[in-house]
């Protein structure tokens, strides 16, 4: 009779073996998972996803099950269950990448391509934490386009668009891998710089500045559009929460604001 293809795979052991092949079995066994234990795993990891609502902590668990899942198949006892195997990798792996495409809209500005403020968030957890365990600086950048609304009203709102993603790419070139870049609102950015101190983020800024005018956007009958940002800045003390940080960078941001195009403030 034919078995269900939903039963689990049993192992089944061969009675009649001889001491060497018992003690080549036994190694195998040490160095291998058997079905009977990778379930065990299996139902162990869907215990901790059904625990949790991290997207990354669930992928990394699913990455733990795929290894594992790959490993049965070079298990050579499970040599009739390949198929199975391969198809619950293609599932696992399908599994992942939907998750990954899941968080990066949970944690990506969607029209930028840049953190949002979930992401920022995450991030900034991360590189406080760092910063606090080194006792090295981290600084905060509040920046805002300026007269952004009249480039909307003048050139129109998709041109508008073209403005932020520009600017976003143009800071992704021009700042290092490490640093952070979040669009924290309609025209308003929020940059992060690890082991960076004040006067060194200044000097950020002004690169920022003159690459900007440098490279400037170009309207539909291909002129400049001169584009400028005003910004704030201030360094984050031990052990300080985001929302303190960023209400610092928003009060220098409102007198660079207050003070022309083109400035860059510092929280004192």
């Amino acid at each position: 009779m034919q078995t269900s293809r939903h039963k689990r795979l049993k192992l089944v052991k061969s009675s009649e073996t001889t001491s060497e092949d018992s003690s080549v079995s036994t190694k195998k066994h040490q160095s291998q998972l058997t079905l009977d234990e990778y379930y065990e795993h299996a139902e162990q990891y869907a215990q901790q996803i059904r625990k949790t609502h991290d997207v990354s902590e669930i992928i990394g668990i699913l990455n733990t099950v795929l290894s594992e899942t790959q490993d049965l198949r070079h298990n050579s006892e499970l040599s009739s269950a390949q198929e199975q195997i391969r198809y619950a990798e293609q599932k696992i792996e399908s599994l992942r990448h939907e998750l990954e495409l899941i968080r990066e809209l949970v944690h990506n500005d969607q029209m930028t391509g840049l953190l949002n403020r979930r992401g920022l968030e995450e991030l900034y957890a991360r590189e406080a934490a760092r910063a606090d365990r080194n006792q090295s600086p981290l600084c905060a950048i509040l920046i805002d386009l300026d007269d952004f609304e009249e480039i909307n009203e003048v050139y129109g709102y998709p041109f508008g668009d073209k403005v932020l993603i520009h600017f976003s790419k143009l800071m992704q070139r021009t700042l290092r891998p490490s640093d952070v870049i979040a669009r924290f609102s309609g025209k308003a950015f929020i940059i992060l710089l690890p082991d960076t101190g004040i006067a060194e983020a200044v000097c950020v800024l002004q690169r920022l500045q003159h690459t900007l005018v440098n490279r400037p956007i170009l309207s539909a009958r291909h002129q400049p559009i001169p584009v400028t940002f005003s910004s704030g800045v201030t360094l984050r003390q031990p052990h300080e929460h985001l929302q303190v940080v960023i209400k610092r960078a928003e009060e220098a941001l409102v007198r660079a604001k207050s003070s022309g195009k083109s400035q860059i403030e510092i929280y004192s």
